[in-house]
């Protein structure tokens, strides 16, 4: 295959994208280079497509070679093992936008693999991962209706800045990636500082202008060396079973689409399926359980989407932009550190918060340099939530996804390790789910947190939109439920405060949207928001003064950092022996800030005592404790409670004569001695019987 080579301006670099060098087997095969940083992405289709399947099997692979920025994994194995947060987090922001973009019916595998060969350390590769996705399944066999462009946008001080580095990604108000077709808009996921609605669209519309760049190098790229598109025959079902089921059924499934309750229409769903998958069976013919499913799930979107789209009336009654009776409780578990419930419809999800220390920090190890988070938001989905039985696993991509949505919308409102020197951990069981179970984790991890005494500086909300579209007629919906998630067109989810966004994720089962609907949807979203801000406030105002006496207490105190290393003792014997004695846990920072956390307020106390007494500067005119070490003709050697060893000189111990100093004095004696002399060596001599 010939090598073609296209590049073009991108933000103040040149983005380059190649093929015909590497992998010449895979259908499409791209790599995308910018600075430093070099992604291979390939994709490939299966020869065969799977049976019975009424969903495109996509698989979406994203890997970070440590190669790549010239390190050795660690570990016992020294290899890459499983993917990590950040591959999962990327496969599933290159997976999104491309997946409505295949052709209905098109049920052949097909694998998107990103491998990162080379990193500067300075631009994320997940831009460059999606744009090589784009481009390899242009050029190659697969039906694909692209090309799609991609790009970050950041916002730092009013100006735009396209596909910053890391390190300028810190000081932004807002992080936003976006991904668009020519004609519209399909992805979003960012994060931003409560920035406002109106600032949020400006920024969409300046990255969809930007992003034509990269479609137009893709065009180029595909007049080049496109493959032309494979054959295949879509696996629909039969207009004569559709036909067959709507004569007999129609109405008896219009009228489950009325029922409002989950666990009754999909109880009646299933009945009317075993009915039909009997009846069919005897009328004759080879009827599949799988097409008789799919049929009428079609049946019930049609019906579900007319409803709505023409009559403006949902399944559970609600007007458009209603959102579900809410509940919110906080305290609800005795022995947490704080705890959240919030109840919206039929989801519901219970949040925990913990606190810990220092050592609880989580550590990322990552191409571009070793990390430490002290804050953790975790997202479980157990098989129970949607009443079905299934496999308990360890957590799997969405879950992975959804914490991480959660995590983003609140970490803007934490407070700095300074004002609160806690790892804070919230975990958020999802015990029923109807829809939109992330924003909820969004909601009852604030109550937690407040509940825990966290000084989040505004609480969030969050909540999910969805979209029904056909031609130029669409019907925006608020606080979407399970059903109109499954057959609308839009997932988009918003967290913020009263003040504004902290986080946004669209997906679209549709090609694109515009701005001006987005503009609309933002809106609807900001007054969603602040309704569900105001039912979490009547439940609590504001975080607890306190922390809970069940978590640990955090003293912070200062010490000099040449005092770092005598703290710490040969070999850390000294800091081992006053956790052991104290019972505290305690943590050193370079900059000599101790940290002493405990339950208990007596061993914080015991163990910042000890640690003043290493710590302090010894001078003349001290008393201390100390213990005999070592006894001599002249004296015996003491040690402080600093560790040094003074001298009681026998002459030192009392006024009375003594003929040796084993008539006062034995080794392991604890006494009572004055600081009375440290001479030009630093040597320090002590006196018992001074010390009064």
């Amino acid at each position: 295959m010939a090598q073609e080579r296209i590049e073009v301006l991108f933000g103040g670099q040149n983005i380059i994208v190649e093929t015909g060098k590497f992998a010449n087997q895979a259908d499409g095969t791209v790599t995308v280079c910018y600075g430093g940083t070099v992604v291979l992405v390939t994709a490939c289709v299966s020869k065969e497509p799977r049976e019975n399947k009424s969903f495109l099997p996509l698989f979406v692979e994203y890997q970070e070679k440590t190669y790549a920025a010239g390190r050795i994994p660690g570990g016992f194995f020294k290899r890459e093992g499983r993917p990590s947060a950040k591959e999962i987090l990327t496969a599933r922001l290159i997976d999104r936008p491309i997946r409505p973009l295949f052709p209905k019916g098109f049920y052949y595998d097909v694998q998107i693999m990103s491998i990162v060969l080379s990193s500067d350390g300075e631009y994320d590769p997940d831009i460059l991962a999606l744009i090589g996705a784009s481009s390899a399944l242009t050029i190659s066999q697969i039906p694909f209706s692209g090309p799609i462009g991609a790009i970050r946008v950041i916002k730092v001080n009013g100006e735009f800045l396209i596909n910053p580095t890391y390190k300028q990604r810190q000081e932004c108000d807002l992080d936003l990636v976006v991904v668009g077709t020519r004609d519209g808009v399909i992805m979003l996921e960012g994060k931003a500082g409560q920035v406002s609605e109106e600032v949020v669209t400006e920024t969409i519309d300046f990255a969809f202008k930007n992003l034509q760049m990269i479609i137009d190098l893709q065009d180029t790229l595909a007049k080049k060396c496109a493959k032309d598109k494979m054959s295949f025959e879509p696996q629909l079902v039969g207009e004569e079973l559709i036909s067959k089921i709507k004569n007999s059924s129609l109405e008896k499934i219009k009228e489950i689409c009325k029922i409002g309750n989950k666990e009754q229409r999909e109880e009646a769903i299933c009945i009317l399926q075993k009915e039909l998958e009997v009846g069919l069976v005897v009328e004759g013919g080879d009827v599949v359980k799988e097409d008789i499913a799919t049929v009428i799930d079609e049946i019930i979107s049609e019906e579900v989407r007319t409803i709505i789209l023409n009559k403006n009336i949902r399944i559970d009654s609600r007007n458009l932009d209603d959102i579900r009776s809410i509940s919110c409780e906080v305290g609800v578990l005795p022995r947490t550190h704080g705890s959240g419930l919030f109840t919206r419809g039929q989801t519901q999800s219970l949040s925990t918060t913990t606190l810990g220390t220092r050592s609880d920090e989580q550590m990322i190890d990552a191409l571009e340099g070793e990390t430490f988070k002290t804050f953790m938001l975790h997202y479980t989905f157990p098989p129970f939530s949607v009443g079905e039985v299934k496999p308990v696993r360890g957590p799997g991509r969405r879950e992975i996804g959804h914490g991480a949505l959660a995590e983003k919308s609140l970490s803007v409102v934490m407070p700095s390790k300074s004002e609160f020197p806690y790892t804070v951990r919230v975990v958020s069981e999802i015990l029923e789910s109807n829809g939109s179970s992330s924003m909820a984790t969004v909601c009852a991890a604030t109550l937690a947190l407040m509940d825990a005494g966290v000084p989040i500086s505004e609480p969030v909300a969050g909540v999910a939109l969805g979209l029904v579209k056909e031609g130029n007629k669409h019907v925006i919906l608020t606080d979407i439920n399970g059903l109109e998630d499954h057959y609308g067109d839009m997932d988009f989810k918003v967290a913020g405060t009263k003040k504004g966004i902290t986080a946004i994720q669209l997906d679209l089962k549709i090609e694109c949207v515009d701005l001006e609907l987005l503009k609309s949807a933002f809106e609807q979203s900001r007054k969603a928001r602040v309704i569900i801000l105001d039912k979490m406030q009547q439940v609590i105002s504001a975080p607890r003064s306190d922390i809970s006496n069940f978590a640990p207490r955090i003293v912070s105190l200062k010490i000099k950092q040449e005092k770092i290393g005598e703290l710490i003792g040969p070999g850390g014997k000294t800091i081992r022996k006053i956790i052991a004695a104290s019972g505290a846990t305690i943590d050193i920072e370079d900059d000599g800030t101790v940290m002493v956390a405990s339950t208990v307020a007596e061993n914080s106390n015991k163990a910042i005592e000890l640690i003043n007494a290493i710590v302090q500067e010894i001078e003349v005119g001290q008393i201390f404790n100390a213990k005999v070490k070592r006894i001599t003709k002249f004296g015996a050697f003491c040690e402080l409670p600093s560790g040094k060893d003074g001298l009681v000189h026998v002459s030192e111990f009392t006024d009375k004569f003594i003929k040796s100093v084993d008539e006062v004095a034995k080794i392991g004696d604890e006494i009572k001695v004055k600081v009375i002399e440290i001479d030009e060596l630093g040597r320090i001599n002590l006196s018992k019987k001074k010390a009064g």
